[in-house]
């Protein structure tokens, strides 16, 4: 089956699905379907430096490192048998 024999089948489908629709819904898609047409397409070719992010602060790796270390808690307590 070629790709624009399937392109057809597929439209007619959707036009027999769309038949039941009152003459209002029918121009409202429409309508829809143009609004969709003219806007701009989205650019989504994003840059691969935009996927990386740095994390920023004034704080040194030591004293980020420290401030962690101070940050945890350990409440488990041991039980002598």
């Amino acid at each position: 089956m070629k790709a624009t024999s399937l392109n057809f089948d597929l439209i007619d489908s959707y036009l027999e699905l769309l038949k039941s629709l009152s003459p209002d819904n029918r121009l409202n898609l429409i309508s829809k379907l143009s609004n969709s047409l003219k806007r701009p397409k989205k650019s989504s070719d994003k840059m691969l430096s935009d996927l990386f992010g740095a994390f920023k602060t004034k704080k040194s790796a030591d004293e980020m490192i420290a401030e962690l270390k101070r940050s945890r808690y350990f409440d488990r307590n041991t039980e002598r048998l």
